[in-house]
């Protein structure tokens, strides 16, 4: 039998191919809205990270998800996104 192929992707902050599974899929919606998408369910363009903070600050520092999202974010939002990180790491 064929074994079963596992997706990676890559993660912003760090640059590494991880399992899916492994990462956070960061999500803008049809609205505009973004957010942190634990399940992977959200419908809408996704971008993945680490469960690090680490990561995450590497990506915010270098504008990964406003390059990936191709739009502006604000730092209400990234503060947002971070308790969130927090609360379910």
């Amino acid at each position: 039998m064929k074994p079963k192929k596992i997706p990676m992707r890559m993660c912003l902050g760090c640059n590494e191919m991880k399992p899916k599974k492994e990462l956070i899929r960061v999500v803008k919606s049809p609205e505009d809205e973004i957010s942190l998408d634990f399940n992977g369910k959200k419908s809408g363009r996704g971008a993945y990270i680490c469960h690090s903070r680490e990561c995450f600050e590497k990506a915010r520092k270098a504008r990964r998800f406003e390059k990936s999202f191709s739009c502006r974010i604000d730092e209400s939002i990234y503060g947002v996104m971070a308790d969130e990180l927090e609360k379910n790491s």
